[in-house]
C-alpha cells in the first residue's frame, strides 16, 4: 500500500472568519495517520479566502472521506472539496 497526496480547499463561512484560527482547528482535526505537508491562504474575491491543505495519507479506503468529514466539521468552515490527488 502506498501514500496518496491531497489537496483540500476549505471554505469558511464569511469574509469574517478569521482564518488563523481556521488554520489551526483544520490541523487539530487531521485524522490520525495523516500528516499535513502545508497550508495556504489563498484570495478568492470580495475579501473572501479559502485555506489550501496539503495532507499526506495512506492508500486505504475510506481515510479520504475521513479526513474530509474531520475537516468539515471544524467551527466556522463552510465546505470543503477535495481539488487534487495523486499517488506518491
Amino acid at each position: 500500500m502506498g501514500s496518496v497526496a491531497v489537496l483540500f480547499r476549505v471554505m469558511p463561512q464569511g469574509v469574517e472568519t478569521d482564518m488563523s484560527a481556521l488554520a489551526k482547528g483544520v490541523r487539530d482535526a487531521v485524522p490520525a495517520g495523516v500528516t499535513v505537508r502545508g497550508m495556504q491562504v489563498k484570495d478568492i474575491a470580495f475579501g473572501l479566502k479559502s485555506l489550501l491543505v496539503s495532507v499526506i495519507m495512506p492508500d486505504a479506503g475510506g481515510v479520504l472521506g475521513t479526513t474530509e468529514e474531520a475537516f468539515a466539521k471544524v467551527p466556522h468552515v463552510e465546505s470543503v472539496e477535495v481539488m487534487e490527488e495523486g499517488l506518491l
